[in-house]
């Protein structure tokens, strides 16, 4: 925990001081500041504290169901690990960590890699190999609690993959790991967590509109967005020529409709050298 708090101070101080200013735009120069000066550094936190409170909310939780591993196996396995990891997740009983998450799947996973279950019925993960496909998760079958990103494969014909957060704890049993939690928060469910926030935060204030974007290598990760926003999003030619330039990340402005956006590029490298977030705010009404 400490080692990502230390690695996001340093990457919020290069945030600050390696900005660009941009093309020169008039409009957006005071939106820009809030950006550079306080949401991007909220936005970086935020991603943060996530990962740090579903490291420790799956540990917990790989843990207490620790049991179903070794107890039971084949279909009555599969049954009560399920029921488990409902448990895990229901507001009376469960963790509040992963009660309160934006995760699309919490999955046990045998020592073989092998997913036993997920919770919920529909079931296109059981028998997938975690182990072989994602390294993450054969580290946290070795006793590491990890993060990292996760691919998979669309279920539609020529879909794009889609991309996830995965956190994976193991669980001790008698002193020994005996399998492994592993849940998945798609990179769209964290750009609308990150955008949620940020308007609940600053909904006390006229005429804000604020939106957070995901980027990933050359992919834009968000739902829910106005379209129109969506066609000002620097793309990824624009980003990589930014971040050239200032690897710490660059602000910018655009003009739409008589109002003038603010936006800021900010890496996340916490998720990997290809990762960040574009805030856009419009200037507040004169």
């Amino acid at each position: 925990m400490r080692l990502l708090t230390q690695r996001i101070g340093v990457l919020g101080l290069a945030w600050l001081l390696a900005l660009s200013s941009g093309c020169g735009e008039q409009g957006g120069q005071k939106t820009r500041k809030l950006i550079r000066e306080k949401h991007a550094p909220r936005v970086a936190q935020l991603v943060i504290d996530d990962i740090v409170a579903h490291r420790r909310g799956l540990a917990s939780g790989a843990d207490r169901i620790a049991a179903g591993f070794v107890r039971v196996s084949g279909e009555q396995q599969e049954k009560e690990m399920r029921q488990a990891l409902e448990i895990l997740r229901s507001t009376k009983r469960g963790v509040r960590e992963l009660i309160i998450s934006p995760m699309s799947f919490l999955a046990a996973v045998g020592m073989d890699g092998k997913v036993i279950c997920r919770n919920g019925d529909d079931d296109k993960l059981k028998g997938m190999d975690f182990g072989k496909q994602f390294p993450l998760v054969a580290r946290a079958l070795a006793g590491e609690v990890t993060y990292g990103l996760g691919e998979f494969k669309s279920l539609e014909k020529n879909g794009k993959p889609s991309v996830s957060l995965l956190v994976a704890a193991p669980a001790h049993y008698g002193g020994k790991v005996v399998g492994a939690l592993v849940l998945g928060i798609p990179l769209w469910r964290l750009q609308q967590r990150l955008s949620r926030q940020l308007q609940m935060e600053l909904s006390g204030k006229d005429g804000v509109v604020v939106w957070a974007y995901v980027y990933q290598r050359d992919r834009l990760h968000h739902h829910g967005t106005p379209p129109d926003l969506d066609g000002l999003v620097p793309d990824a030619a624009a980003r990589a020529a930014g971040l050239a330039r200032s690897p710490g990340g660059f602000t910018g402005a655009v003009q739409q409709y008589a109002y003038w956006y603010g936006y800021g590029v900010r890496p996340l490298r916490v998720l990997g050298d290809d990762v960040g977030v574009i805030v856009f705010q419009m200037d507040p009404p004169k």
